[in-house]
């Protein structure tokens, strides 16, 4: 016989919102998806941003597929007593210090590394064929 699942006051769960320890509360569930951080195909930042409340809203909101909710129960780890659940949020910042809620910044830095020593090979390979027609 199956035994009861293991139940979480809210404090329990809301306290594991870091990128190496994240759990959510979708639909009364409680599921541990820190395995998952860095295969969310939305990113780490979104399960993060989802932390500290009922995230089902969120989650229902994108329009999970059926593999995604068969995904999910590999990382359920019990119930939440929903009564112990505010019906609004209290802003909580990230506690992580590698957390960055914008990787597009990472990523346009690391664009320009690669792109400005190109432009610049290419401005010299220009200017050396203009200066050689010049003097032949």
């Amino acid at each position: 016989m199956a035994s009861d699942p293991k139940r979480f006051v809210f404090s329990e769960v809301s306290v594991h919102n870091k990128t190496k320890d994240c759990w959510l509360i979708i639909e009364g569930k409680v599921y541990d998806v820190t395995p998952f951080m860095e295969d969310h195909p939305g990113g780490d930042e979104v399960l993060l941003a989802a932390t500290g409340k009922d995230a089902t809203d969120d989650f229902e909101d994108v329009g999970h597929s059926d593999d995604a909710r068969d995904l999910m129960q590999k990382y359920y780890i019990g119930e939440v007593d929903k009564a112990t659940v505010p019906k609004k949020r209290a802003y909580v910042a990230p506690t992580d210090r590698n957390y960055n809620p914008d990787k597009t910044q990472d990523f346009i830095v690391k664009i320009l590394q690669f792109i400005v020593p190109l432009v610049i090979l290419g401005l010299a390979f220009v200017v050396r064929s203009y200066t050689k027609e010049k003097s032949a």
